[in-house]
């Protein structure tokens, strides 16, 4: 049925803070994808997780991510705020991130059609669990992959 909600995992991995860096996004029993960056932060690889599973699946979807930085961003509206103040925050300054950040508000914004949900990391969801292992072996490898 294609008004069916699709749940999707997100997860990043970082080896150092900054160091090398992997994402990933997994449909429990179907797609997944997953990439990696040579020098990044685990909040880089959140966003980006986020924002490549959101790229790449159509129709209503629930985004599930252990990143309080993520799901509170759209569950509390900061981007509101951010938008209002021209990209800083309450303290006037910049905000981190922002290139991943706006073309992520501007999809959001865009499809209406996607809901968020934290997860505790490392519980043994198993989405969660699995997310995990795909952005720490891309991390790992350096090399993108999908299926």
């Amino acid at each position: 049925m294609a008004d069916q909600m699709i749940t999707v995992y997100t997860d990043g991995a970082c080896s150092g803070n900054p160091g090398p860096g992997g994402w990933a996004w997994v449909v429990l029993g179907g797609p997944y994808a997953a990439g990696c960056e040579a020098s990044t932060t685990n909040q880089r690889m959140e966003l980006t997780a986020t924002l490549e599973a959101m790229r790449a699946l159509s129709g209503p979807l629930l985004v599930v991510s252990d990143s309080t930085y993520v799901v509170h961003c759209f569950r509390d509206r900061w981007w509101q705020g951010w938008l209002r103040r021209g990209w800083v925050n309450n303290r006037k300054q910049p905000i981190a991130n922002r290139d991943l950040w706006e073309p992520l508000v501007a999809l959001y914004r865009e499809r209406s059609d996607v809901e968020f949900e934290w997860v505790k990391g490392h519980s043994g969801d198993p989405g969660n669990e699995a997310a995990d292992r795909l952005a720490v072996e891309a991390a790992t490898l350096q090399l993108p992959f999908e299926g």
